[in-house]
């Protein structure tokens, strides 16, 4: 994101970029006011700002995102370990039934 805001360093009066349609598809356009920018600010919402304010604003987007997933880490990983270890037991289950299933089969024969 904050990446895509650096175009007031290369000082064209119009920059070419691609313009994403229907996050799917790309198509060549012009940017005439490399001083001004929209930005997506989420739900549909777009605002009108300076590159310098836009770049602020994707700063402080990307350091709010980054303190998230920091407090999330732990959660997740003791849910990866609890995962885990339902899936180990439950394939000792089926192992164990399995391994009754042929003994079973086998006492019949």
């Amino acid at each position: 994101m904050a990446q895509s805001i650096n175009i007031t360093e290369l000082n064209l009066p119009q920059l070419e970029m691609l313009k994403n349609q229907l996050d799917q598809m790309y198509v060549p356009g012009k940017l005439h006011d490399v001083e001004h920018v929209l930005i997506d600010v989420g739900t549909g919402y777009y605002v009108e700002k300076t590159a310098e304010d836009a770049k602020d604003f994707f700063k402080r987007k990307i350091d709010f995102l980054t303190k998230q997933m920091e407090k999330i880490q732990p959660a997740l990983q003791e849910k990866h370990a609890m995962k885990q270890a339902v899936m180990e037991m439950m394939s000792q289950k089926i192992q164990q039934l399995t391994a009754l299933g042929a003994a079973q089969t086998t006492a019949k024969a």
